[in-house]
């Protein structure tokens, strides 16, 4: 594992190599000891990363400060390329995808079909445009015949599709996913990761608890415990480290 020390002067990345870099963040609530101490890593275009950690070790928090929805208080965060700061946030989020834990959270228009037009319409995109893109995302997720149907309608699987389908409308170049299969039966796993492998995504990060799927689905990963990025990976090695798992709370058996 490479953990950088907090004297480590983090050049700027290339967007054409590196998507996603974090150099020293720490981050806590006001009267509190940090959450996040001098967390460090780069993710690199093309990969697929997995986050994990025991409830409570900040995972959550952390994509929050690479969306913006939380400042760090200190440290620097680049996505492709860009600095995370107040003045280039807008550029940044029209870069990436972000998935709550809960779908029905960025589920809010009458129908399916709007929740998922809702994006590119709002960035200038004409309905029949928008609406011709969100028709190939629910054809390609199996969900065509609830377009328009309201996301009261839907199971937990497919609305966690509609959600991603309605993320993806907006083309990101960054896909960062916070519990993907809360609440999913494994049949809808299984779908689920399907569908993520065919993304044209330049970078795929996610936090989750599922050990069994995310060794499916991502190559890398990164273990936060501590406030720390405690392990650096491969998915596939980790998760045949039994000892490592049990050390930080991730029992694979369970």
């Amino acid at each position: 594992m490479s953990v950088l020390t907090p004297n480590h002067q983090y050049p700027t990345p290339n967007p054409r190599t590196v998507g996603v870099a974090v150099d020293n963040l720490v981050f806590s609530y006001p009267q509190q000891q940090p959450i996040l101490r001098g967390i460090s890593f780069t993710v690199n275009q093309g990969e697929r990363v997995a986050l994990l950690g025991p409830t409570g070790s900040g995972k959550s928090t952390l994509l929050e400060n690479l969306i913006g929805l939380k400042s760090p208080n200190s440290g620097q965060i680049w996505i492709q390329g860009t600095r995370l700061e107040p003045a280039t946030l807008p550029q940044v989020r029209r870069q990436i995808g972000f998935s709550f834990q809960d779908a029905s959270d960025q589920l809010f228009m009458p129908t399916i079909l709007e929740d998922i037009t809702f994006g590119p319409r709002n960035y200038g995109a004409k309905p029949a445009a928008a609406a011709e893109k969100a028709h190939k995302l629910l054809a390609e997720f199996g969900l065509e015949t609830y377009a328009n149907r309201s996301a009261h309608e839907l199971s937990g699987g497919q609305k966690r599709l509609a959600a991603l389908a309605a993320i993806l409308a907006l083309e990101p170049s960054v896909l960062i996913l916070d519990e993907p299969t809360t609440g999913l039966d494994p049949g809808w796993r299984r779908h689920l990761a399907k569908v993520l492998s065919k993304l044209p995504v330049r970078v795929l990060l996610i936090a989750s608890h599922d050990l069994n799927w995310i060794g499916k689905t991502t190559d890398r990963a990164l273990v936060l415990a501590g406030g720390e990025i405690q392990a650096d990976a491969p998915t596939r090695e980790l998760l045949r480290d039994g000892s490592v798992l049990e050390q930080y709370g991730l029992p694979l058996d369970y």
